[in-house]
């Protein structure tokens, strides 16, 4: 029986070199007439040992695969469809992936959880500036210099972290449709120093109780009352009405019962972290290293924003981030592995060597939606990397060694200057730098031992994978 022209095509195309080495494609009535960049990659004895064909004749121009009358004219279409199915066709099929889960993420849970990222996203530069700042004063402390400056470093550093509810305020406002600045200022009442003369459940307040979380909540709660009172207050008496009894309702609310209420959660989120970490080290950091990318991919990732803000505001640094950060260094080394096994595949391995230096930065999009997950296995095995490095950072944890970040946004590299802890910086940096080390070797060994298949073609995609979907 004949093979299809298809399975025709999928063969001979590694034969020549694979799509890379090709630079034109024809044919005539009986040949298949290909121009090629290195005629020595050919394997000419197995392409003439394929049954289709029928001969090959090679002049000065171009290299010719006598394939028979009508034979020739079916399998061309499909040698040419397989060519397309290249580095472009696979960063393509990304951006497809991505737009596909995008639109299957637009339930009411993932929409308020881009919300809430949409609050706390514009305060990253900020969190970043203040986090560097902040590790540059340490290293100025540790080392006993300028000892005249340090002070005016440290109130750079934590000045943006003493107001930060303020800008939750005004974010959330913004984000819910109230007026900013409405927003801000019932959230200005829990950082306000007055609130320690104030005593709700038995208790009195302190400033800055509830945090983050208080803000937002309180914030959130201004907006509705803010419109609550627009669907009644007359126009004329609006711009007097509608403020004061927004900021007085909610600022009554924000200090009887959000306060204390956001600032127990708050507690609890810092205690379980550390509980987390302390006790369960190395399997929590396997889980949530190897969970990180499919998260980033439903945008559940949205939700770990907040609890960041929460652990940096509380203890100074997030030790979740850097544990999360090694999902990153799992897809720089299987990316690292595709480029070494396709390594005929030209247009792909530049696609990579593009993305490569941002992955090493932290930013993974370009691998995980250009190589990665159009690819299938390789993805799966950049969670491993990042399991294997969450898993070494969470053991230090449970042995006393926590690595921390006092600024969410970046993770691989750009993440060394943002590193805290309790061990002293040096410490930190190497067990951080050892986890990323982790995340590459595994997964560069997983995706090249397991990650591509035998039937893997030039592509990077397996023989029925590489048809052209109409």
């Amino acid at each position: 029986m004949n093979a299809s022209p298809h399975t025709t095509a999928a063969a001979i195309l590694p034969l020549v070199g694979g799509p890379a080495n090709v630079t034109s494609v024809a044919h005539c009535m009986t040949r298949l007439r290909l121009g090629l960049r290195d005629r020595t990659d050919v394997q000419e004895d197995a392409l003439r040992a394929l049954p289709a064909v029928l001969g090959i004749v090679a002049d000065d121009d171009t290299y010719q695969i006598v394939l028979g009358p009508g034979t020739v004219a079916r399998v061309t279409p499909e040698f040419e469809a397989l060519l397309a199915t290249t580095a472009d066709q696979l960063a393509a099929r990304g951006a497809e992936l991505k737009a596909t889960r995008r639109r299957r993420n637009a339930t009411p849970l993932k929409l308020l959880l881009r919300r809430i990222a949409n609050i706390f996203v514009p305060l990253i530069p900020a969190l970043i500036g203040c986090g560097v700042i902040a590790g540059l004063n340490g290293l100025l402390i540790n080392f006993g210099l300028l000892p005249s400056v340090t002070p005016a470093l440290a109130a750079i550093a934590s000045g943006f972290m003493a107001l930060i509810a303020v800008f939750v305020g005004y974010n959330t406002a913004k984000e819910f449709g109230g007026t900013p600045i409405l927003g801000g200022a019932v959230a200005a009442v829990i950082v306000y120093a007055g609130v320690a003369k104030v005593t709700a459940f038995g208790m009195t307040l302190a400033p800055g109780q509830g945090g983050v979380l208080g803000a937002l909540a309180a914030a959130l709660l201004g907006t509705y009352v803010e419109k609550w009172c627009r669907s009644w207050v007359p126009e004329t008496l609006d711009v007097l009405v509608t403020p004061t009894v927004t900021v007085l309702l909610t600022g009554l609310v924000t200090l009887y019962a959000l306060m204390y209420t956001a600032g127990e959660l708050s507690t609890g989120i810092g205690t379980a972290a550390n509980w987390l970490l302390e006790n369960t080290g190395a399997f929590a950091g396997l889980i949530l290293g190897g969970l990180f990318l499919p998260l980033v991919m439903l945008g559940l990732h949205q939700a770990l924003i907040p609890i960041h803000t929460t652990l940096i505001e509380q203890q100074g640094y997030t030790v979740l981030l850097p544990i999360l950060a090694m999902a990153g260094a799992g897809q720089v080394g299987a990316a690292a592995a595709v480029y070494v096994r396709l390594r005929h595949d030209q247009s792909l391995r530049t696609t990579i060597k593009s993305a490569l230096p941002a992955g090493l930065l932290g930013v993974g999009e370009p691998l995980i939606y250009g190589v990665s997950l159009p690819l299938g296995r390789p993805f799966v095995t950049a969670c491993a990397g990042g399991a294997a490095g969450g898993a070494f950072v969470g053991l230090f944890s449970m042995l006393g060694d926590k690595v921390g970040s006092t600024a969410i946004g970046p993770s691989g590299w750009a993440l060394f200057p943002l590193l805290s802890g309790n061990r002293g910086l040096a410490v930190t940096a190497a067990i951080y730098a050892g986890g990323l080390l982790t995340g590459y070797v595994v997964g560069f060994a997983a995706t090249y031992f397991f990650g591509l298949t035998d039937r893997t073609g030039p592509a990077g995609l397996s023989v029925e994978r590489a048809k052209v979907e109409p």
